[in-house]
Parts: C-alpha cells; structure tokens; sequence
C-alpha cells in the first residue's frame, strides 16, 4: 500500500511538472535558492597576464569584496560556484563561468561552458575548459593546480530530511557542436565524442568516518537528469527524487549515477580532503546525513565540454 501511495503522489506531481504544486505538498526554497543576491569579488590578476581587475561572482548576501583573498561561504549560503581564483606558479589568475543575470525583478544564475587560458612565456601555458557549475558545498582556494580538481571541493551539505521532489525555473542554450573536446592544460586538447548536455544532480547521502578518517556513505537517493535541448523559460519544473537502490527504478538509464560512479571528496574529522567512499544504497529507514545538489553546464566532468553551452536556472526549491 505504502509503494501505491507513494506512486500516486509522484504521478500528480509529474502532471504538474510545468504547473503550480497541488495544494497538500510544501514546498520550501533552498537558501538562497532565489539567485538574487550575490557577492561581487573584484580580483586584480598579476601584472604578468595583464593585471586587469576581474569579477568573480558567488551566491550569498549581496556584498562586494576586493583582493585576492580566499572565499569561504558567506552569510550562511550552501552555494559554491566553479568561480574560483588560481594562484600558480606565483601568478594570480581567475575564473568565472557563473554570472548573475537579470531576470524580471530580480536575477537567475547563468552557466556557461567556456575556454580560460593563462599564457606567460617561460612560466606557464595552460588552457583549460571550464564548465559553469553550482553546487551545495565550498571549495578549497586558492587553486594551485589542475590536476585532481575534485579534491578542491568539499561536496554536500548536512541535511536529514527527505524530499521527493526538487523544483526550479530553468532555460538552456547547447553548443552546435555533435562532439565534445578535453583541455586539461597540461596536454593537447582532444575531441571527445558525443553531444554535450547540461546536468541536474542530487544525492542524499549517509554519511560515516571511520578511526583512520575515511569517509563512507550509502546513497539514500538520486535525481540525475540531462537537460537534451535548447529551451526557452521553463516555470516550476519539477523532478522526482528515488529512493534506494535506483538501478531497480524502471526509469533507471546507466548514467544515473551508479555507486561511486564519480569521485566527491569531503573534508573529514582531521581537517584532511578525503574521497567520499559510497558503499551501498539505503534503504527506508536510512536517515541521510548530507545533501549534494549541482548543476553544471557540461555533463562529461573536469575539463570536457562544448565551448556555448549554457544552463540559466532559478527559484530552487524541494518539495515534500
């Protein structure tokens, strides 16, 4: 009976999908899931690349600050963007491919996939692509090199409840291109085969720590979706969260996200970056200790994408 109700409330949320939640579900915004305010970091870069003064933009309260200085969430946001400012080889350089754009009275996030490109002679070349990304969590700045981007993150927030759905306004804009490329910096850029397409991601985790200060969790829930084509604004687009094993679901496609299918890290009780080691799926009774939302505008991971992809996305909220 519990499996029949539960299919009956999915369902009328689908019928729903483009349209105003039924009255019985509460719906809440993900803190500053409204993508009105924003901190403007104005960052000089060194005088070696041009020393010009760049914005780099994060979701929090509104606020502008300069320098170089590294960021850590402010104001109480769960947000992180792929906006981050690199020091390598004693040269201060940044990224931005997360913007605020304005939309009616107030703003949306924009996310594009891009090339950025740090060239000095004799010091450093390197041209990497660079995916807009957002995501519940921070990053560890500043960053010193592009090999392993991952363990920079710190992945997820706590979180203990259990939705069944998300919720948001979402437009997307793909690249005309029918493969991808790979730009690592460090090696020749390479084609990649297949579309690029930006993603939704969710998981609900729990989390443990053993005595040595690994991280393991089982994976409670899921939400991947791919974003397949151009739109215009899409209001209160809803997407259903599974539960427990999803390889089971009907729906299931295999890039679901299947256990350890890609590789987040966390910071553990010593203070170290560590993997997060995702050991099984949960079951009912399984409470989630943390919650991993991202979207990106790129869905191959760290430097793989199509240079003109973009994902416009607003009003993030879960549903219960």
């Amino acid at each position: 009976m519990k499996t029949i109700c539960r299919g009956l409330v999915m369902a009328l949320i689908g019928f729903f999908c483009s349209g105003i939640l039924v009255a019985q579900h509460r719906v809440e915004l993900v803190p500053y899931g409204d993508m009105n305010q924003w901190v403007d970091r104005q960052i000089k870069e060194s005088g070696v690349i041009g020393g010009q003064v760049k914005h780099v933009y994060e979701i929090a309260p509104t606020a502008v600050v300069t320098g170089d200085k590294a960021y850590t969430n402010l104001g109480g946001s769960p947000w992180a963007t792929s906006n981050v400012m690199a020091k390598v080889a004693g040269i201060t350089k940044t990224n931005t491919s997360v913007f605020p754009e304005k939309r009616g009275d107030g703003f949306c996030a924009r996310l594009d996939t891009r090339m950025e490109s740090v060239k000095v002679l004799g010091l450093v070349n390197i041209t990497v692509l660079a995916a807009g990304s957002v995501f519940t969590g921070t990053i560890h700045e500043p960053i010193k090199s592009t090999k392993n981007p991952n363990k920079m993150l710190q992945t997820g927030i706590p979180f203990t409840k259990k939705p069944i759905a998300l919720q948001l306004d979402y437009k997307v804009k793909l690249a005309d291109n029918e493969n991808r490329i790979r730009a690592t910096g460090f090696s020749k850029i390479t084609n990649v085969a297949g579309r690029d397409y930006p993603t939704l991601t969710l998981y609900l985790q729990k989390r443990w720590e053993d005595a040595s200060g690994n991280i393991y969790a089982k994976r409670v829930a899921t939400l991947v979706h791919y974003f397949y084509g151009s739109t215009e604004w899409v209001d209160r687009a809803t997407f259903e969260i599974w539960y427990g094993d999803i390889t089971q679901h009907s729906g299931y496609k295999p890039h679901m996200m299947r256990l350890g299918a890609t590789e987040n890290y966390t910071v553990n009780s010593k203070g170290e970056s560590v993997p997060i080691h995702e050991v099984a799926w949960g079951n009912e009774e399984d409470v989630p200790t943390h919650l991993y939302l991202q979207f990106s505008s790129s869905h191959g991971g760290a430097y793989i994408g199509s240079p003109g992809n973009s994902l416009w996305i607003d009003n993030v909220k879960v549903v219960y």
